[in-house]
């Protein structure tokens, strides 16, 4: 679905992506994993053309449609959730009868059924971080991008994420997924890339069926290496 190659990116002179390749896969979970500066913010700019890069290239399939939901989300406050979906739908173009109908299913779809109509000031951070995903979803994107979604969320807030993320994945989403939360991204993720200062270090298969698979122990060592 997306091909990444050689990417190169300065910020002031520095370089932040140093040469970084992957491939995202069509229906799979992707992990983006790394340390804090590691460039995986940047990364996720580069794919959605919010950062233009030195050099390298992000190959797409042409009428792809992404949808991003970020670490820190605002809303307007005073409008409910209902009333966000639909002002990110106009901005999308959607025809106002799909615009409500996915505005309805997609609430559902994130636990927010019974609160769409209350306002947004009113939201705990876990329900700000579901409106978000929610909000990612219109049009029916084929490809999602979930920054940190199960940031500053308490350990049942993590959990109904890991279970909702799980549940767009079976609904046919390809997800690119960037948290530092290792066990986290290690209980949904088919493949997971580590980087670190802009480079690749590892891609790890995630085999879900035999546990074998030790993420903290492999990030660890890929980073210990990359130290050494």
């Amino acid at each position: 679905m997306i091909t990444c190659n050689n990417l190169v990116k300065y910020y002031d002179g520095t370089k932040v992506l140093d040469g970084l390749n992957f491939q995202v896969k069509e229906g799979e979970i992707f992990g983006l994993l790394g340390p804090n500066g590691a460039g995986k913010t940047t990364t996720i700019k580069v794919i959605l053309g919010l950062t233009e890069l030195d050099s390298g290239e992000v190959i797409k399939n042409s009428d792809i449609h992404i949808g991003y939901s970020p670490e820190t989300p605002y809303f307007h406050p005073f409008l409910s959730a209902y009333e966000v979906m639909l002002f990110y739908a106009k901005i999308q173009k959607i025809p106002m009868e799909d615009a409500i109908k996915q505005t309805v299913d997609f609430l559902k779809t994130v636990g927010l059924e019974s609160e769409m109509h209350k306002k947004v000031k009113k939201f705990s951070k876990g329900m700000l971080q579901r409106l978000a995903v929610a909000q990612a979803l219109l049009g029916e994107p084929e490809l999602l991008i979930l920054d940190e979604p199960s940031s500053g969320l308490d350990a049942l807030g993590r959990v109904e994420m890991k279970k909702m993320i799980l549940k767009l994945k079976r609904e046919g989403r390809t997800i690119i997924l960037n948290s530092h939360i290792l066990a986290d991204v290690e209980s949904v993720a088919d493949r997971v890339m580590i980087i670190h200062k802009g480079r690749l270090l590892k891609t790890v298969n995630l085999n879900h069926d035999d546990g074998s698979i030790n993420l903290e122990a492999l990030f660890t060592e890929a980073l210990g290496g990359e130290n050494s």
